[in-house]
């Protein structure tokens, strides 16, 4: 056996594969491989190259041969295991870094490398437990404590998170997107020592190009669309790139029906779910085949087996990787590939950087834009992002004549009465609520709600508990703007149908800036309760505006904090005038287009056969108004 020149194919493989030159590691592996066909080293190479390749049950087998040559050696399960789980082979790794552990189990790094798994199959208190083990045999790296800080995050223990991020952090001051994710935890707590200082210095980094804050946390910091365009962009370049890896999809011709994959993790009881079901069940089915990838949980509920139901093929793509599904969507000829997920937990942009169908859209999971080079459209409203906008906007847009949000129109409201007491509501008195996620509540919102409440006598306001340590600090809150903290009433959790049956005791569902409620204000309308809200610059700062303009209640639209907190006195002092607003609302729940599901539906359809018909015609993607009617639709 020639060992030197072994070793050197060896390394020259491995080598190849660091510069991406995957063709070139190919060659290397299958030297080694006629020299040396049961060399573990060799097959777990060939793998890498193969997976680079995008060859991913090729490149499995290979692994699993590598792993299979090397059952007593920890370091071989894991990398192997790594390998693996980077192709989706989640329970081949599993298997391989559980007996990496078995083998040696003070090994830091499988530890670290089991947590990255179990997060990955929302096993969030197993990934938590697996990099703490990381830390505790060593592992004292920035990286492991930010992940354990997502899994504590993930689990509804924000404080425990924050103190990982914390010494993450004094690890690595430059760690990216960590100086956002830790004012998002605090956020969560409503934890606002020098917010407005920390702000602002993500504001002055994020100008300057650092990578200081991911562009989801981005939308609720600064209502900024042209700032929040370039850290989107910075993201995608990084982590997401354009890849050319597939090649050009050959040009089609028109079929019979237009191919539509929606592509989400959240085809479970989740807000995306609730929002997308009834129009998956209303798709025009002599014009549309609809197709469901999911990456989410299989959790079997009530959502997951209804969207199951109501499109025409639903494929669970957990276990594949990104390039895998771009070249299943491509198999199956996908015509429209719609990201319900953009920016958001859980997202899977590389699916789209391979070009999973010829056209490509950012739709209802991010609002903003993805900044992505491979996005063809997005998804909005007039109201949403007005014509001298849309440079802050790498996709070409599309505009639905009403909201672009959809709705279920078949959302069930609990029949269950609630009386106030038992919500911890006092008998009497205005009730103001906003049910967002506490992260959207900012100090200046609150400021405002504190002075709203000292103008009304007797009102409370009615909030969201997320988590333990946000009543302390917003009752603290209160007591330092010499409001009776006892005025603050907190809500937990509650299925979503008992959840819209106690909106019935709230008289005002008042909004935060610079993110909106969006589907909290869609289930406050459907529930009966109007909408307040201060319209901003950006696309999360302006949906409950279009909701409301959609709904028929545009007076319900402010455009200032003096103006938003004038009005919500002005309301609470004014039963009338309320009570009004109320019957209007009612009337137009059943009339209105933001709840008229079938007239959304032939919307978006219009709207994807305007997408099609440019793509047939071999025009660029250009800005579409779809009019009301959907007599057609047309680009400016």
């Amino acid at each position: 056996m020639n060992r030197p020149f072994l070793a050197h194919c060896v390394a020259s493989a491995h080598a190849a594969i660091q510069r991406g030159q995957h063709d070139a590691a190919l060659a290397w592996c299958r030297k080694a491989l006629q020299i040396a066909p049961d060399l573990p080293e060799a097959w777990y190479n060939l793998g890498l190259a193969l997976a680079g390749l995008g060859q991913d049950a090729k490149a499995i087998e290979a692994l699993l041969r590598a792993a299979a040559l090397a059952p007593a050696s920890p370091d071989a399960q894991n990398s192997v295991g790594l390998g693996l789980m980077d192709l989706g082979a989640h329970a081949e790794a599993l298997q391989c870094l559980d007996r990496a552990l078995a083998l040696a189990p003070g090994f830091a790094i499988a530890h670290f490398n089991r947590g990255g798994l179990m997060a990955r199959l929302h096993r969030s208190a197993e990934a938590a437990a697996a990099f703490r083990e990381a830390i505790e045999l060593g592992l004292e790296q920035a990286d492991a404590y930010y992940h354990l800080g997502n899994a504590l995050l993930d689990l509804g223990q924000p404080k425990a998170a924050l103190l990982a991020y914390e010494q993450a952090l004094a690890r690595k001051p430059d760690y990216r997107f960590l100086p956002g994710t830790i004012l998002n935890a605090r956020r969560l707590m409503c934890l606002w020592k020098d917010d407005a200082a920390a702000v602002e210095a993500i504001r002055r980094r994020a100008s300057l190009g650092e990578p200081v804050c991911a562009p989801f946390v981005f939308l609720g910091l600064i209502d900024a669309p042209d700032l929040q365009r370039q850290v989107a962009e910075r993201a995608v370049a990084t982590e997401h790139p354009e890849h050319g890896m597939l090649g050009p999809i050959p040009r089609r011709t028109g079929g019979a029906r237009i191919r539509v994959g929606y592509y989400s993790a959240d085809f479970h009881n989740h807000a995306t779910a609730y929002l997308m079901a009834e129009l998956f069940e209303l798709h025009d089915r002599a014009g549309f085949e609809v197709v469901g990838f999911s990456f989410g949980p299989d959790r079997q509920d009530e959502m997951r087996r209804r969207i199951v139901s109501a499109v025409d093929r639903f494929i669970d793509v957990r276990d594949q990787s990104d390039l895998a599904v771009a070249r299943l969507s491509r198999a199956l000829q996908i015509d429209i590939a719609v990201d319900l997920k953009g920016h958001t937990l859980d997202a899977r942009t590389g699916i789209f950087s391979y070009r999973a169908a010829p056209v490509q859209v950012n739709y209802l999971g991010y609002p903003g834009t993805l900044g992505a080079p491979y996005m063809d459209y997005l998804l909005a409203d007039p109201t949403l992002i007005p014509a001298e906008s849309q440079r802050h906007y790498a996709e070409k847009v599309v505009y639905l004549p009403d909201s672009y949000q959809v709705n279920d129109a078949r959302r069930r409201i609990a029949d269950r009465s609630f009386t106030r007491p038992e919500l911890g509501l006092p008998a009497q008195g205005f009730v103001f609520c906003c049910f967002n996620n506490n992260h959207k509540i900012t100090p200046d919102t609150f400021a405002g709600w504190m002075r709203i409440l000292k103008r009304v006598d007797g009102a409370v306001l009615w909030l969201l508990e997320d988590n333990p340590e946000v009543v302390a600090n917003l009752r603290q809150e209160a007591g330092r703007r010499e409001v009776d903290p006892d005025r603050l009433v907190f809500a937990q959790r509650l299925p979503l149908a008992e959840h819209l049956a106690r909106h019935r005791a709230a008289d005002l569902f008042l909004d935060t800036l610079p993110y909106n409620a969006h589907t909290t204000a869609s289930d406050a309308l459907w529930a009966g309760v109007p909408v307040l809200t201060r319209m901003g610059a950006s696309f999360a700062s302006r949906v409950a505006a279009s909701l409301l303009h959609a709904m028929g209640l545009p007076e319900l639209i402010t455009t200032s904090q003096a103006d938003y907190e004038a009005l919500a006195i002005d309301l609470a002092g004014h039963p009338q005038r309320l009570a009004g607003l109320r019957q209007a609302l009612a009337r137009n729940r059943r009339t209105a287009p933001l709840f008229d599901t079938p007239l959304f539906a032939r919307h978006l359809e219009a709207a994807y056969r305007a997408m099609h018909e440019r793509y047939l015609a071999n025009l660029p993607p250009e800005h579409i108004h779809v009019p009301p009617g959907v007599a057609g639709s047309g680009a400016s």
